[in-house]
């Protein structure tokens, strides 16, 4: 007779990943809703676990979609949808009350979410309350440092350091981010590496000189990209992004913007699959922003062979390794750009160094050693611990 112990190994873990926008990147049919690059992470991850036999879950938004619907073995229970609830009160009901509803109806072992705000702390009451697991990942740099968090309100703030502090593992991006963290917040933490769907059968045509790609928000900079092509005319620019709440104007003004330039084509929000199809067509992808992390677009862009012109080099990994030009400040951006797209055999050059990159690096079974390892630390003391590490190397 099989006993509990073999049972429950047999089964797997049971972990939950919570990200409210998750269910456009993992279900086809939701797929025209905004998503980050957060998203797609967890999404990934979940996808890669499931494969190894583990019982995965995620909490989303409310789409509509029926509650604990699966899809590619993951189940997926509905939270709350984003505008329900009175001003001033949602923030119990439905967000609080939805939210740890889903978390109840989910019931894992261990419980995922990355990105500063206010679920981290609402995630990590539910675990302590619940006597089950929390593991963090920081999403940005603006994570790691109180003056920097993306977070509007005060509460959600607080929520997010509440939590922060409750985490039995906490994960981040890069060796910049985890000196951060130890510096503002006195926290340890283990740099994890970011997942990357392998590309599909390359493009013959590399019809889009500059690709730009991030959801609109001010942080993120459009009008520089906007100003370098006024400054390099005869080159094509590709925008895509969507707005998030309290961007609306900005969303509008970029569009307007693009639409009044002959050489810009601005996409709006586009699914998670049609802008890799883009990347495929690309030849660099252009980075502004004032605050990343490891931005997914990266990864993205080097699967494809495509070089990344940036001012943001993360661990200056685009500098070490040759996959794109890390430009001092912005006013290099129009050089790097003119270099690149003018000297064809640097372009291949690097083009081959990205591909190579993301093949040696980004395996699925290196990426996932990190997670696990942290996973099994926070179950550790439970047979859940042994568990993971026994499929770590599956």
């Amino acid at each position: 007779m099989v006993d509990a112990l073999s049972r429950r190994r047999a089964a797997g873990v049971k972990i939950c990943f919570v990200g409210l926008e998750n269910l456009p990147v993992l279900a086809p049919e939701f797929r025209h809703h905004t998503v980050g690059g957060e998203s797609v992470q967890q999404t990934l991850l979940g996808l890669a676990l499931a494969r190894r036999g583990h019982q995965v879950s995620m909490v989303s938004g409310d789409y509509g979609q029926a509650d604990g619907a699966q899809w590619q073995d993951i189940g997926v229970f509905k939270a709350y949808r984003p505008q329900a609830g009175l001003p001033g009160l949602r923030f119990i009901h439905p967000r609080w009350t939805g939210l740890w509803r889903a978390l109840a109806r989910a019931d894992a072992e261990l419980y995922y979410t990355s990105c500063a705000g206010m679920q981290v702390g609402l995630v990590a009451l539910f675990c302590r309350r619940h006597r089950r697991r929390f593991v963090f990942r920081a999403a940005s740099d603006a994570d790691c440092d109180p003056a920097r968090l993306l977070v509007r309100f005060a509460r959600d703030r607080w929520l997010y350091r509440f939590g922060l502090r409750r985490a039995d593992a906490i994960l981040v991006q890069s060796t910049r981010q985890a000196e951060a963290m130890a510096r503002n917040y006195g926290l340890a933490s283990r740099v994890a590496g970011m997942l990357v769907e392998p590309p599909g059968a390359a493009s013959a045509i590399r019809d889009i000189d500059v690709l730009w790609v991030a959801n609109l928000r001010r942080v993120k900079r459009p009008d520089r990209a906007l100003e370098l092509a006024d400054r390099l005319p005869a080159t094509s620019f590709h925008f895509v992004g969507g707005p998030l709440p309290g961007e609306e104007a900005l969303f509008d003004e970029v569009r307007h913007a693009a639409a009044a330039r002959p050489g810009v084509m601005f996409h709006g929000a586009l699914p998670y699959a049609e802008v890799n199809a883009l990347y495929a067509r690309a030849r660099l992808l252009l980075n502004t922003s004032d605050v990343e992390g490891f931005p997914n677009t990266y990864l993205q862009a080097w699967a494809r062979g495509v070089p990344v012109v940036s001012v943001f080099d993360p661990d200056g990994v685009i500098e070490r390794e040759g996959l794109g030009i890390a430009a001092p400040s912005p006013a290099q951006l129009p050089a790097a750009v003119r270099y690149l797209l003018r000297e064809p055999l640097a372009w291949r050059a690097m083009s081959d160094r990205c591909r190579a990159f993301v093949a040696r690096e980004y395996g699925e079974d290196k990426v996932l050693g990190p997670y696990l390892a942290s996973f099994a630390e926070a179950l550790r003391g439970g047979a859940g611990a042994a568990d993971l590490t026994s499929r770590s190397h599956a």
